[in-house]
C-alpha cells in the first residue's frame, strides 16, 4: 500500500512539475511540489540515493542551458527547477529516515 501512495505522490509531482512549467496555476506549486517530494521520498531506497543526490546537483544547471532555447526555454528552465524542487524533498526524506534509522540503531544498542 505504501508503495502505491509514493509512486502515486511521485507521478503527481512530475506531471505538475512539468504542467506548472507551462501554464500558471493559482496555487503555491512549489509547496504542493515539496510535499509531493516528501511522500514521494519515503517509498525511495537507499540505493539510489547517489543517483537523487547527481540529479539535484545536475538539474539547475541543465535548467540554466535550457533557459537558452528561444520561445521554450523559460518554460523548459521552470520544469527543471520544478523537478529538482520534488527530488530534492524527496532527498531530504531519505537522509531523514537513515538518519532516525542510525539514531535508532545506535540507541537500542545502548540496551545491550
Amino acid at each position: 500500500m505504501l508503495g502505491k501512495l509514493t509512486g502515486l505522490a511521485r507521478a503527481l509531482a512530475l506531471l505538475l512539475a512539468l504542467v506548472a512549467g507551462f501554464v500558471a496555476i493559482p496555487v503555491d506549486v512549489k509547496m504542493v511540489l515539496l510535499v509531493l517530494g516528501i511522500i514521494a521520498g519515503i517509498g525511495e531506497g537507499a540505493d539510489t540515493f547517489v543517483k537523487r543526490g547527481v540529479a539535484v546537483l545536475v538539474l539547475p544547471a541543465i535548467g540554466a542551458a535550457v533557459a537558452l532555447i528561444p520561445a521554450v526555454g523559460t518554460q523548459l528552465s521552470a520544469v527543471t527547477g520544478n523537478v529538482a524542487a520534488v527530488v530534492t524533498a524527496g532527498l531530504v526524506t531519505t537522509v531523514a529516515i537513515g538518519l532516525f534509522n542510525a539514531l535508532k540503531d545506535e540507541l537500542t544498542g545502548l540496551t545491550k
